[in-house]
């Protein structure tokens, strides 16, 4: 079991982009420092909200590297994930000599394995990794899901120290945490479960939302972690229209449009993410105006 406590307010941090597609260094390092000053406790570099999937190797781990050397109090979480379990043991290797606290581990997409395909499979990078590994479940994303009675085997697991579940599975979520040993977090993947799944015991969320109001999460995680359920539960009734208006359409579209419609400069996406469609866009304004993120009429 990882020792680390993998808990908190940890923000699935955007990649900004300058206008031609390459990667905008100085501005990441800026968005580190702007999370640090706002309370996030963690920073995933290089997750599915960070377009990793469009990142080249040596884009990949300069992100990583980049974020962990402007970070001076937050901790960082390295994103990483392969369908070919040799493929991300390698990863996993290369990412925990970059500094990083952390991992966080996708499910093999597309290829679907079995639930005990995924034990092994995370088994292995568990074994490799220098660092506590984050398991990540996201079904509608990979294609398959690693139902509650693998996580909690992998819970069992040597350097496995969380899940960040994304299922929405609410009665396989329930089980995990209900069945899952001391010192094993179970950490929200949807922004709009956080207060619902830290009140059932999760301790954080890794969060899209974050990226445009990182202290107002961080009030939210903290005041659950404290035990203080009526402030929470207010928290997350103010957030609750972002966080819908984050998932208008795939992660990290909604979230990139806000960011730079809040003057928050993260630049484009890159292909094959397009800009949102301007019906969406109208609706995200209407919220971004309504929560007080845009000023005007």
């Amino acid at each position: 079991m990882a020792t680390q406590k993998l808990e908190g307010a940890m923000v699935a941090l955007v990649t900004p982009f300058e206008r031609d597609g390459a990667v905008n260094w100085g501005r990441l390092k800026e968005l580190v420092r702007w999370h640090e000053a706002k309370g996030t406790d963690w920073i995933v570099a290089c997750g599915t909200t960070g377009e990793s999937a469009t990142l080249s190797h040596e884009e990949h781990n300069k992100v990583i590297r980049t974020v962990v050397g402007a970070a001076k109090r937050a901790r960082v979480i390295g994103g990483s994930g392969s369908n070919d379990t040799r493929k991300a043991v390698r990863q996993v290797k290369e990412i925990s000599d970059l500094g990083v606290h952390a991992v966080l581990s996708l499910a093999p997409y597309y290829n679907k394995p079995s639930s005990e395909g995924y034990f092994q499979h995370f088994s292995e990078i568990a074994r490799a990794s220098e660092r506590p590994l984050i398991v990540y479940n996201v079904p509608g994303r990979t294609g398959g899901n690693i139902d509650a009675d693998t996580q909690l085997r992998l819970a069992k697991v040597a350097n496995i120290g969380a899940v960040k579940e994304a299922s929405g599975n609410l009665p396989q979520i329930m089980k995990v945490l209900a069945g899952a040993p001391r010192g094993f977090s179970v950490l929200s993947g949807d922004d709009a479960l956080t207060f619902p799944m830290m009140a059932m015991g999760a301790r954080g969320v890794i969060s899209v939302t974050a990226n445009l109001v990182p202290g107002e999460v961080a009030r939210l995680v903290h005041r659950c972690l404290a035990g203080r359920w009526d402030e929470a539960r207010k928290a997350h009734e103010r957030l609750l229209p972002l966080h819908e208006a984050m998932f208008l359409e795939s992660n990290p579209i909604p979230v990139k449009e806000a960011m730079n419609l809040a003057g928050m400069r993260v630049g484009p996406f890159r292909l094959p993410l397009t800009p949102l469609a301007p019906a969406n866009r109208d609706k995200l304004t209407k919220v971004l105006r309504d929560a007080g993120v845009l000023k005007g009429g």
